[in-house]
């Protein structure tokens, strides 16, 4: 598997922030080549299962299991992929000494097939920190 983590400071509390991430069916709206995102179940106590698609050379397709802490954490496992036969991670926060949010993603995947493993490992350290960006600004956007 090939996995990847990066830290970054966000001028919003850690309570926003989490509001953020957890705002699934928004990330089309800002993350690159996310496509699509639908909540296909939340049981209310932070869990919901989420059908994400990435558009990255062709349509793609996965289903994370999602389960968070608001304020502290929110973690994923797979539950099936079009080309993914694992993705495991999350988002740890805390609040930073100035009153925003250290926020840690932490990411491993595996890909399905032959895919060389400097490929996917390049795809995974590229995107992350793209991301990474993109949320930091949505969510200072936010306020």
């Amino acid at each position: 598997m090939n996995a990847a983590r990066h830290t970054v400071e966000i001028d919003i509390s850690p309570e926003r922030f989490y509001a953020l991430i957890t705002d699934f069916e928004a990330y089309p709206d800002f993350v690159p080549n996310q496509s699509g995102a639908t909540v296909l179940s939340h049981d209310g106590a932070d869990r919901w299962r989420v059908r994400f698609e990435l558009s990255v050379a062709r349509k793609l397709t996965y289903t994370l299991d999602l389960q968070g802490v608001p304020g502290e954490r929110l973690t994923w496992t797979l539950l099936d992929g079009d080309m993914m036969k694992a993705n495991e991670g999350g988002w740890t926060l805390a609040r930073s000494a100035s009153g925003g949010t250290l926020a840690t993603y932490a990411l491993e995947v595996a890909l399905k097939g032959f895919v060389p493993r400097s490929v996917s490992r390049l795809l995974v350290e590229r995107t992350l920190p793209a991301n990474m960006q993109a949320f930091k600004q949505e969510a200072e956007r936010r306020g």
